[in-house]
């Protein structure tokens, strides 16, 4: 009868695909995190009256972390 699971020296499916989706999550934390970082360096160097450079930055960096993530998943299949 022969068996599903990988050769002892493999890593198995299940810990290579959560170390692949974690990498991913930490890759969007720092886009997201640095992008944000960035608006909020620039309202404070440009001191507007309205946070437009912070709101900008954070959704531009959570599209592109989503477009990211949409890219490295579309990659595996």
């Amino acid at each position: 009868m022969a068996t599903n699971s990988p050769p002892p020296n493999e890593p198995s499916s299940d810990r290579s695909a959560l170390a692949r989706y974690s990498g991913i999550a930490i890759q969007m934390l720092a886009i997201i995190g640095l992008s944000t970082w960035a608006g909020v360096w620039l309202d404070g160097h440009f001191q507007p009256k309205t946070p437009w450079y912070t709101i900008g930055f954070t959704l531009g960096g959570i599209f592109l972390a989503l477009y990211q993530v949409i890219r490295s998943v579309s990659s595996d299949q």
